[in-house]
C-alpha cells in the first residue's frame, strides 16, 4: 500500500519540477514510510510533452524487489501504483506466456505487462483494490485507473496543458499557485451527506476518478479522455452499461449459498497473500465474524484479531468480539481507549483532506492506531451491509415501499402534520421519533424519501442553514441529486434491491471505504475488504432481496450460509454503529470547543450559513432540546478544515 503523485504535461504545459514532486511524495509519507521513488521522461527530442511519476511505499509483497516508479523490460512503460493486485500469482504466468519477461515478482509488474498486452483493458483482468497511473512513453500518454469500488483513492487537477495526480488532495496543493477556493455546489454536498462526493472535491477544479473508472491525458494534445470500465450486475435501464467482461453467474453453483461459500472464501484467501504479519478486524458483527473464521480456516497458525471498546456500554462491542474470537480459536488483542475528540480532530483535519462528518472516523483511527502495533495488514467486513441488506433503513425502505401501494386517503392520513405535534423526547435515534420521522416523509416519492432519511442536513433544514446570499449562489442545485443521480443508474425493479445498489454507488465509496482508508493508512496500515472482491459484488448484486431481507433482519443468507463460524448471540444480536459519545461530548467536553470554533466571528462571517442557524443548533443541543450532534460535528469538521487547508495559506 503506497501513496503516488506525478504530472504530464504539454509542450505548452510547465514541467513539474523535481523539487516540487518530491514535497508532492514528501506529504504522503505516512502512506509509504518504507520507501521512496521518482521518474521523470525524457523528451529525446520530441515535442509532444511529457511526464513524472512520484510513489511512496508501504512494503508488502516482495519487499526486496519492489521499489516504484518500475518499468518495462526497455522503458517505455512505467508506473507508479498504490494498492494490492490479489490475483498476480496467476496473471505472471499467464502473462510469460504471452511473451513478458519479469524481473520480479511483484504485483506492480503484472499492471505493466498487462498494460502493454491489452492497453486500457488492463483493468479488467485485475482483481485487487489499485489507483495507479502509466506513462507510455512511445504515445506520450499518462493513463490513470482506479479499482472498482473506489477502496483507493485518486485525485487529480487539469490547468494550463499540465495534469497533476496523487493520492491525496494534500499532495495536488504542494504545487506552486495551486488555488484553494471552495466549490459551493461541494458544500452542498457536504452539509447534506457528509462528505463530498466523486467526482467533486471541496476545492474547485480538483476532480476525484471515480470508482471504476480509467482516465487517459494526452501529452501531445493536451485532451483529458474518462470512461467507466465495470459496474456491478444490478438490473441497468436498457442500453446502459460500459462493462466489456461478463459477470460471474449465480447460476454457475449449486446454489447462491454454496456460490457465496466458495467466491468469498476465495476472497479471504487471495487477501492473506502477504510477505508481512496480517490480522483482522474483529467487532463481533456477522460480517467481522465471517472474514475472520474464514482467515482461520486457511491458516494453521491463529489468527491475530484486534477490537476497540469504549466505557460507554452503549459504543461497546468487546463482548461480542471475544465470544467470536473464543469460537474461532485467535489470537485476540482487546483494546480499551477513552475517545478524546479534543487528542484525534487535529489528525482527523489533517489526513482527510476534504471535511469528513461521518464520526465513526474517531474510534476507526484509533483501532488502526493500535492495530499498526503488532501487524501491517488487516482484513475487514466493510461492504456487507450494503451488498446484503444490513442496515436498518432498508426495513423502513421495505415498509414505505409497501405502504405506498396503499390506498391514497390512507397515506395522506399516515403523513399527516397532525402526528408530528406528538412527544417524541430529544434522542434523534428514539422510537417515537423515528416513527414521526418515518410518517413524516410517507408523501414524498421514494427517491426522495430515501434522500432525506440519509442526509444530515435535510430538504428541510438545509435551506434554514444556509445564508440568503449563498443560497442565491447555489440557485436551484440540489444538495442530493447525488443519490437522485444514482438511482437513475440503478434500475432493479424492487425498491429495496434498486435502494442498496444506490448505497455501493454512493455511500460505500464516499464515505465507509473513505473512511477506512485515511484512518488505516495515516498509521502505515494495509486495510483488505473481501466482501469488496468484484466477484463478491457481482454474486451479491444478482441476488434476489429475499435472499437478504427476511421478515425484521437483513443479511438472511449470510448467517444461513456461514452459521457454522457464528456464536449464536451474533447471529442474532442488534446491529450497533461504531461511534462515539457526540451529544454528550458537545454538552459537556467538547462544547467549550464547539462554541469557541463555530461562533467566533472569523467562521460567522464566511458566508455560507446563516449565523442565527448555527446559534439555534448550538443553542438547541446544549440545552438538550434536540440532539442536533451529527450536524454540529459535521459544521465544526468543515470550519476545523477551512483554518487548516485555507486559512493558513490565504493569511
Amino acid at each position: 500500500m503506497c501513496g503516488i503523485a506525478g504530472a504530464s504535461w504539454t509542450n505548452e504545459g510547465e514541467p513539474l519540477a523535481e523539487a516540487v514532486l518530491r514535497r508532492m511524495t514528501g506529504v504522503l509519507s505516512h502512506r509509504g514510510p518504507d520507501d521512496d521513488g521518482h521518474y521523470f521522461s525524457s523528451n529525446g527530442g520530441s515535442t509532444a510533452g511529457g511526464a513524472a511519476l512520484g510513489h511512496r511505499r508501504l512494503s508488502i509483497i516482495d519487499l526486496a524487489g519492489g521499489h516504484q516508479p518500475l518499468s518495462n523490460e526497455d522503458g517505455s512503460v512505467w508506473i507508479a501504483f498504490n494498492g494490492e493486485v490479489y490475483n498476480y500469482r496467476e496473471l505472471q504466468p499467464q502473462l510469460e506466456a504471452l511473451g513478458h519477461r519479469f524481473r520480479t515478482s511483484s504485483d506492480t509488474e503484472c499492471i505493466v505487462h498487462a498494460y502493454e498486452q491489452w492497453g486500457h483493458d488492463c483493468v479488467q483482468h485485475l482483481r485487487g483494490m489499485f489507483a495507479f497511473a502509466i506513462w507510455d512513453d512511445r504515445h506520450r500518454k499518462l493513463f490513470l485507473a482506479r479499482d472498482r469500488m473506489g477502496q483507493k483513492p485518486l485525485v487529480y487537477r487539469v490547468a494550463s496543458g499540465r495534469m497533476t495526480f496523487a493520492s491525496e488532495l494534500k499532495a495536488l496543493l504542494q504545487v506552486p499557485g495551486a488555488p484553494r477556493d471552495i466549490d459551493p455546489q461541494a458544500v452542498a454536498d457536504f452539509v447534506t451527506l457528509q462528505y463530498v462526493p466523486h467526482p467533486k472535491t471541496m476545492l474547485s477544479g480538483y476532480r476525484k476518478l471515480p470508482p471504476a473508472h480509467w482516465a487517459e491525458f494526452n501529452a501531445t494534445t493536451g485532451t483529458m479522455t474518462i470512461r467507466r470500465y465495470w459496474e456491478a450486475p444490478f438490473v441497468r435501464p436498457q442500453g446502459y452499461g460500459p462493462s466489456q467482461i461478463e459477470s460471474l453467474s449465480l447460476a454457475a453453483f449449486d446454489s447462491p449459498q454454496a456460490g457465496l461459500r466458495e467466491t468469498l472464501t476465495e476472497a479471504v484467501r487471495l487477501r492473506m497473500r502477504s510477505d508481512v504479519p496480517f490480522g483482522a478486524f474483529l467487532s463481533g458483527g456477522v460480517d467481522s465474524t465471517i472474514i475472520t473464521g474464514l482467515m482461520q480456516r486457511e491458516t494453521t497458525e491463529r489468527v491475530q484479531t484486534f477490537s476497540i471498546g469504549f466505557n460507554v456500554k452503549q459504543f461497546d462491542e468487546r463482548s461480542y468480539a471475544r465470544e467470536a474470537a473464543a469460537k474461532l480459536g485467535t489470537d485476540h488483542h482487546e483494546f480499551v481507549v477513552d475517545p478524546s475528540a479534543v487528542e484525534m480532530l487535529p489528525k482527523l483535519t489533517q489526513h482527510y483532506d476534504e471535511p469528513f462528518g461521518d464520526s465513526s472516523a474517531i474510534p476507526t483511527m484509533y483501532l488502526a492506531q493500535l492495530t499498526r502495533q503488532h501487524v501491517t495488514v488487516a482484513l475487514t467486513g466493510d461492504g456487507g451491509d450494503e451488498l446484503f441488506a444490513g442496515y436498518d433503513r432498508y426495513l423502513a425502505v421495505d415498509l414505505a415501499s409497501k405502504i405506498d401501494r396503499w390506498p391514497w386517503p390512507i397515506r395522506k392520513l399516515l403523513a399527516s402534520p397532525l402526528w408530528q405535534r406528538l412527544p417524541a423526547g430529544v434522542r434523534q435515534k428514539s422510537k417515537p421519533r423515528q416513527i414521526k420521522r418515518f410518517l413524516a416523509a410517507l408523501g414524498q416519492h421514494p427517491r426522495r424519501r430515501y434522500a432525506n432519511w440519509i442526509s444530515i442536513f435535510d430538504d428541510t433544514r438545509r435551506p434554514a442553514l444556509f445564508s440568503t446570499e449563498f443560497a442565491r449562489t447555489l440557485g436551484d442545485y440540489d444538495g442530493a441529486s447525488f443519490i437522485e443521480n444514482a438511482y437513475a443508474l440503478c434500475a432493479e425493479e424492487n425498491f429495496v434491491q434498486r435502494t442498496t445498489c444506490v448505497d455501493v454507488e454512493t455511500y460505500l465509496p464516499c464515505d465507509i471505504l473513505t473512511k477506512v482508508d485515511v484512518a488505516s493508512m495515516a498509521y502505515g496500515l494495509e486495510a483488505r475488504s473481501p466482501f469488496m472482491d468484484h466477484h463478491v459484488v457481482e454474486l451479491a448484486a444478482q441476488m434476489p432481496l429475499a435472499l437478504k431481507l427476511h421478515g425484521r433482519r437483513g443479511k438472511r443468507i449470510l448467517v444461513e450460509t456461514f452459521r457454522d463460524l457464528l456464536p449464536e448471540s451474533i447471529q442474532s444480536r442488534p446491529k450497533m454503529g461504531f461511534g462515539v459519545p457526540l451529544d454528550h461530548w458537545f454538552r459537556n467536553e467538547l462544547r467549550e470547543l464547539l462554541c469557541d470554533t463555530l461562533l467566533d466571528p472569523r467562521s460567522l462571517q464566511r458566508g455560507y450559513f446563516d449565523p442565527a442557524a448555527v446559534r439555534r443548533l448550538i443553542d438547541e443541543h446544549v440545552a438538550s432540546q434536540w440532539d442536533h450532534s451529527a450536524r454540529l460535528w459535521l459544521l465544526l469538521m468543515f470550519e476545523l478544515w477551512q483554518q487548516r487547508f485555507v486559512d493558513e495559506v490565504t493569511r
